[in-house]
């Protein structure tokens, strides 16, 4: 048992987080996924939208402590509009809504105070687009005949992806892939990841989604690419605003943005990769 919790305790210092606390809260998120998508899709799109919210307000938190004042309320509305959108319009109302809501956002911003405005509407056009369209792809899978085997290919190219890096990081990785954005981040944590999604996807795609498996390992290695410069992405925001973590919410994880980095940039390359196939008939 002392050999164990030695164990434990290195692995933690190794990753900077708690090994534990962070399995209890991705199997928790990932109950909730299952449970509502697989029988009330819409309560699924409130919890896409609670996340989203929690994440925005994590986002503006962090701006401020970089001195960048915005409005929280209106972007919250924003984001509220655009997965509604996306929701009830799908990805034609998703892009109408975002070509409303940025500009509108951006009037009221200068209104309000013009002082440093090319900072703040920057940032706020940023969060939009990064929380809100971005995440508008997550309800586009989800709104569909097959949302259910949408979500669970998405969540099974984004998990792969975070927990082979994770773990081959953890236990070889000595060659960091950015260590002027993310320093724990690994050659070899990515290659981990290259195998397992791509992998993974390829058995998704051959037995649960029906298409040759090629196509599946094709599209987990494209995973990998999008993950990745999602986690790359809010890494380089926090380290551009000194901060560690972009919340506590979540114990192991952070912050709601934490968790859902990569998800917001895996889930448009997924959408895209499913409606080509769908389109052309491959």
């Amino acid at each position: 048992m002392d050999d164990f919790h030695s164990l434990n305790e290195a692995i933690n210092a190794r990753a900077g987080r708690k090994l534990g606390p962070s399995i209890l809260v991705s199997l928790s998120l990932l109950a909730v996924v299952f449970v509502t998508i697989s029988f009330v899709k819409f309560l699924f799109a409130i919890f896409v939208w609670v996340a989203i919210l929690l994440a925005a307000r994590e986002l503006i938190r962090a701006y401020k402590a970089g001195g960048i004042e915005l409005p929280g309320n209106v972007i919250a509305a924003a984001i509220t509009i655009l997965l509604a959108a996306a929701w009830f319009g799908r990805v034609s109302g998703l892009a109408v809504a975002t070509a409303i809501a940025i500009p509108n956002v951006l009037v009221y911003i200068l209104f309000k105070n013009p002082k440093d405005f090319v900072r703040k509407s920057t940032a706020a056009a940023f969060a939009i687009f990064y929380l809100a369209f971005l995440g508008g792809f997550i309800l586009l899978l989800a709104h569909d005949k097959e949302g259910l085997a949408r979500i669970f290919t998405l969540v099974v190219l984004v998990s792969c992806n975070d927990t082979f890096a994770y773990i081959f990081g953890v236990l070889i990785g000595k060659h960091p892939l950015a260590l002027h954005i993310s320093p724990k981040k690994t050659w070899e944590g990515l290659i981990g990841s290259i195998i397992a999604t791509t992998i993974g996807s390829a058995l998704i795609f051959q037995y649960a989604l029906g298409h040759t498996w090629w196509i599946g390992a094709a599209i987990g290695l494209l995973a990998v690419v999008t993950a990745t410069c999602g986690d790359l992405i809010e890494s380089a925001v926090k380290r551009d605003l000194a901060i560690k973590d972009m919340g506590t919410i979540l114990p192991g994880h952070g912050g709601m943005l934490d968790r859902i980095d990569s998800v917001l940039f895996t889930g448009p390359a997924v959408w895209f990769a499913l409606e080509f196939i769908r389109h052309f008939k491959i």
